[in-house]
Order: structure tokens, then C-alpha cells, then sequence
């Protein structure tokens, strides 16, 4: 149950940090709350990792919506891998491992 409230905290925390903040700032919040939360290592990497990259992945996809996919099919030529899967695994690793840090901060002391 730890793990949903740390995976929607996370969301919500993120996504607030990244409007007003510059964008790798919500690696301070999914550090805070991986601290907050204490769950175990993967546990905490999991919830960070999902978290972030789901909301990667949408803020991507509403940005790609709302300019009528022009600067993503650019992007697509240029690199084989999807600019979708390319931001969400980007996002994720850093929310991921920002939490488990948080997280093994709290395992030692």
C-alpha cells in the first residue's frame, strides 16, 4: 500500500516541481520522498522509476498533441528508438534512482 501512495505522491510532487522549476528538480522531490517513505530498494526504485516515467510519458504526449506531432517526427528521423520510449526510460532512471537514494539514506543510519 506503501507503494501506491509513494507512486501517486511521486506524481503529484514532480509534476508540480517541473511547472514551476527546471525539470531536474523533481529529482529532489522523489529523493524526499523515497526518504519519506522508507519502503525497500526496489520497492522505492520501482515506485520512482513508474512514477516519473508515467508522467514523462504524458506530459510528452500532450506536448506532441498540442503542436501536431511536427518536432517528434523530426526526432523519429533522426533516431531510430521512439522519442516516447526514449523520454519515458530518460525520466524514469532518473526518478527511479533519486528514490532509491532516498531510500538508502534512511537504511543507514
Amino acid at each position: 500500500m506503501k507503494f501506491l501512495y509513494q507512486l501517486i505522491a511521486t506524481i503529484i510532487i514532480s509534476f508540480l516541481l517541473q511547472y514551476f522549476l527546471p525539470w531536474w528538480t523533481m529529482a529532489i522531490g522523489t529523493f524526499a520522498l523515497g526518504y519519506f517513505f522508507s519502503n525497500k530498494g526496489f520497492i522505492s526504485f520501482c515506485a520512482g522509476f513508474l512514477g516519473v516515467g508515467i508522467l514523462w510519458l504524458g506530459m510528452a504526449m500532450f506536448i506532441d498533441a498540442s503542436n501536431q506531432s511536427i518536432l517528434s517526427e523530426k526526432i523519429n528521423r533522426l533516431l531510430p528508438l521512439n522519442v516516447f520510449v526514449l523520454t519515458t526510460l530518460i525520466g524514469g532512471l532518473v526518478g527511479g534512482l533519486a528514490s532509491l537514494a532516498g531510500t538508502l539514506l534512511v537504511e543507514k543510519k
